[in-house]
């Protein structure tokens, strides 16, 4: 759980964000909350991001998938998606998010995809499938976000979470 690996952005994104200075990839390993949870972004552009996460580790008292878990999943997968969509000029924040559980997962790998349902100027909402490994859906959640202007100070915030 945890371990590095490459994120597949657009190169023309990648490059963006090098001439601020930041390392887009690093940048979204998931943040220190998705590495303790094992989340792996896999995937990522404005119209599709998919990532994994064990369910190992992140299950509840009676053994299943923890909803909370599905739900750092799915709201890490639709903020990439909306940062992306918003671009160098603006910061995405999560303002609502909600999960509907379908079925219980005790084991393996659950898969996240996320797909945009709105993207405006000001805010971005994504739809997150999660699946188990044979396919069958987990859970599906719906996250908006805000799209806000980047602040002087907010620069300190992103480099520093690489």
């Amino acid at each position: 759980m945890g371990e590095q690996h490459s994120v597949k952005f657009p190169q023309e994104v990648i490059d963006e964000y090098a001439a601020l200075g930041v390392d887009l990839p690093a940048l979204f390993s998931a943040g220190h909350l998705g590495t303790r949870m094992g989340v792996q972004i896999l995937e990522a552009s404005a119209e599709r991001v998919v990532g994994t996460m064990p369910v190992e580790g992140n299950t509840q008292p009676y053994g299943l998938l923890h909803g909370g878990a599905s739900a750092v999943l799915a709201e890490t997968l639709g903020s990439v998606g909306s940062m992306l969509h918003g671009g160098i000029s603006k910061i995405a924040v999560g303002v609502d998010l909600n999960c509907t559980h379908h079925r219980g997962v005790r084991s393996g790998l659950v898969t996240g995809v996320a797909t945009p349902v709105h993207r405006g100027r000001s805010t971005a909402t994504y739809e997150i499938v999660i699946s188990d490994e044979e396919g069958r859906r987990v859970c599906t959640a719906r996250l908006t976000c805000l799209l806000r202007d980047v602040n002087p100070g907010d620069g300190a915030h992103v480099g520093a979470t690489g």
